[in-house]
């Protein structure tokens, strides 16, 4: 537990703002959880994100010094898991390492990729927004094994704006990735129904839909066959985003990716020694059909090699 004393110098914002200038190495995910359990006091008072800090009050923050204070990195820079692609005022996209969670998640609740987003757009001098609340958000996830392109919006006006072009198709987002064999045709849309169990941590392909079964679309082309590995590297086009969809649509074709030890096949990761799956999320293209303050981007394409 730390006790603090406010001064005048960053008064009057709210605590949880306080908070993050005080000790910038705390993760973003454990101050939530601290709100969340009520373990900020202000002058004896349990209080909420929201609360303004004001010249003299006592703050008393129920958090343990090592996670107040972050990893020892003992002078060596933090590996942030990510690296920028490109940023402006509105949006940022990062190339995010495989092994990296996204958001936090019961595996694994604080150096996440958004944790190490804020922290570094704190270390830039801060987060401009239109409101004071607001935390920099992701647009879109991609799976833990899964590495590559991923949009932040730094402002609730963006984040809205970046949430509907997505959902109406506006922003279109292609893959690299290596699978077993060749596919049928070298170029193909293919169609299927997914649905999710939960308590498995899995999803499940059928061709006909079933109850509670969703529609699944997935466009590839076959980038090259290498017949002395039987391996193909494909571009896969995410027309529909539902969980664990690449994977588990192009396992059900019987061509798994390479690397996958949840759709995959063991036996045949082991033969190629791959234990991360090949697959990275390399290309973003924006293709909007209504104007936005975000007509800037239009027409623009973000791509970083895949890292396979």
């Amino acid at each position: 537990m730390q006790s603090v004393d406010v001064d005048g110098k960053n008064a009057n914002i709210k605590i949880e703002k306080y908070i993050q200038i005080l000790y910038p190495r705390l993760s973003y995910s454990i101050l939530q959880k601290a709100f969340r359990r009520r373990d900020i006091k202000v002058n004896g008072t349990r209080v909420g994100r929201d609360y303004t800090v004001m010249p003299g009050d006592k703050l008393e923050i129920y958090i343990v010094d090592d996670l107040l204070s972050g990893p020892d990195v003992k002078g060596a820079k933090m590996a942030p898991g990510f690296s920028v692609v490109y940023e402006d005022e509105n949006i940022l996209i990062v190339n995010k390492a495989q092994g990296v969670p996204v958001h936090p998640d019961k595996e694994q609740t604080h150096g996440t990729l958004i944790d190490s987003v804020r922290e570094y757009l704190m270390q830039k001098g801060g987060t401009p927004s239109s409101s004071a609340n607001f935390q920099p958000a992701l647009c879109h996830r991609l799976d833990r094994n899964t590495g590559g392109l991923v949009i932040i919006a730094k402002n609730p006006a963006s984040h809205a704006i970046m949430l509907q072009k997505l959902e109406s198709r506006e922003i279109k987002k292609y893959y690299q990735c290596l699978v077993k064999g060749r596919m049928e045709r070298q170029e193909a849309t293919l169609k299927a129904y997914l649905w999710k169990d939960a308590d498995k941590s899995r999803v499940f392909v059928s061709e006909r839909r079933t109850a509670g079964s969703l529609e699944i679309v997935t466009g590839y082309r076959e980038i090259r066959y290498d017949p002395s590995t039987d391996i193909s590297r494909l571009e896969v086009e995410l027309i529909t985003g539902r969980t664990h969809q690449i994977r588990a649509h192009l396992a059900f074709t019987g061509h798994p990716v390479i690397g996958d030890g949840k759709y995959g096949t063991n036996t045949i990761n082991r033969y190629y020694g791959i234990k991360q799956q090949a697959l990275w999320a390399y290309r973003i293209k924006f293709v909007f059909s209504e104007k936005s303050p975000l007509d800037y981007l239009n027409g623009k394409e973000i791509k970083v090699e895949p890292e396979f």
